[in-house]
């Protein structure tokens, strides 16, 4: 029997769909309702994989048979450094979760549309009655002849270049090593690698990032390369916000170094409320500018999708079948 431990509380649409789709009599699935890190800790001494986020070490040490920590979303900086100190006495495997890569894609076009149509500050004026406003004050850009650059091809970015293909535009891709493909590539592309960095923001004007954070992706976009993206330049930042230099990043879009950007993530996730109890995840006013599209870490939504847990139950019955050629295995030394 393969036991399969639940960290948190699961709503019943979400176990009914796992159950049915690991239904073969040799896998348990264990929803407690005591999601206490007491009786969580009873239960992980006999899992063989355990779902869930930020476990502590204690439990990761009382789950001595454990196979398999699945790691339901994308983010793992937070426990990278946890999982390398457990492999330094035993190999305990680490996977995350790309179930939701679809929609963060879909999400990430809809910001890049928004942004280049004005679709917000037309929206803000008919809100206020203002009928008809037109090229004078918010005029579009067209995405046709546009040249994007792809900076990381995971998960995310596949899927942006496949539904961006249909637009007229060039596409040129950054990607650490292409010595492995494990994408497909639907149009011609302009390839990079990561010593290429500077050479492929030249060859761009709209850049889409979607790198995990490490120590080598912080703060790798800064002042220079926000430079070299130039004065048409859009950059839509739906992976980590400090991937991004703050400081370097409002300078670009308030002095119009470069034309827009679209954001859904951050650089500080619990924000003091000001005065009039605002809350802006930000150390610059980003809020004031109007070239700017924000969104508050949601380009994952729907987080409630079913299939988002695909992979999960993928890889839970390769556990149960004796495989380890599982879906997503983080490289601890790489942090992703």
């Amino acid at each position: 029997m393969t036991n399969v431990l639940f960290m948190t509380e699961t709503r019943d649409e979400l176990k009914e769909y796992l159950l049915k789709n690991t239904n073969n009599g040799s896998i348990d699935l264990i929803f407690p309702e005591d999601t206490s890190e007491e009786n969580i800790l009873k239960l992980a001494r006999d899992a063989d994989i355990i779902v869930g986020w930020r476990p502590s070490r204690e439990m990761l040490d009382t789950a001595a048979g454990l196979k398999l920590f699945i790691n339901p979303g994308v983010g793992v900086q937070n426990i990278i450094g946890l999982f390398k100190e457990v492999n330094e006495d035993r190999e305990l495997i680490l996977v995350n979760g790309h179930g939701n890569t679809y929609y963060t894609a879909q999400n990430t076009v809809a910001i890049l549309l928004a942004l280049l149509f004005k679709l917000v500050p037309h929206h803000n004026w008919m809100m206020e009655g203002r009928w008809r406003t037109g090229d004078e004050e918010g005029e579009a850009t067209p995405l046709r002849h546009r040249r994007i650059g792809l900076l990381g091809y995971g998960h995310l970015n596949s899927k942006v270049h496949r539904f961006l293909a249909n637009f007229e535009v060039d596409f040129s891709v950054l990607k650490r090593s292409w010595n492995r493909m494990e994408h497909d590539i639907p149009t011609p592309i302009n390839k990079f690698d990561d010593t290429q960095l500077h050479e492929f923001l030249k060859e761009i004007d709209i850049l889409i990032i979607g790198l995990p954070q490490t120590t080598d992706t912080k703060a790798l976009i800064g002042e220079r390369e926000l430079e070299l993206l130039g004065p048409d330049g859009i950059l839509i930042n739906v992976s980590r916000g400090r991937i991004v230099d703050e400081e370097a990043l409002f300078n670009a879009l308030k002095d119009e170094n470069i034309a827009g950007a679209g954001l859904d993530v951050w650089y500080e996730y619990r924000p003091e409320p000001d005065a009039e109890e605002r809350k802006y995840p930000y150390s610059f006013p980003f809020h004031e500018l109007d070239n700017i599209v924000m969104s508050p870490h949601r380009c994952y939504s729907p987080f409630d999708s079913l299939e988002r847990w695909d992979e999960v139950v993928e890889n839970i019955k390769k556990v149960d079948a004796g495989r380890t050629d599982f879906i997503n295995i983080v490289d601890l030394k790489r942090g992703y």
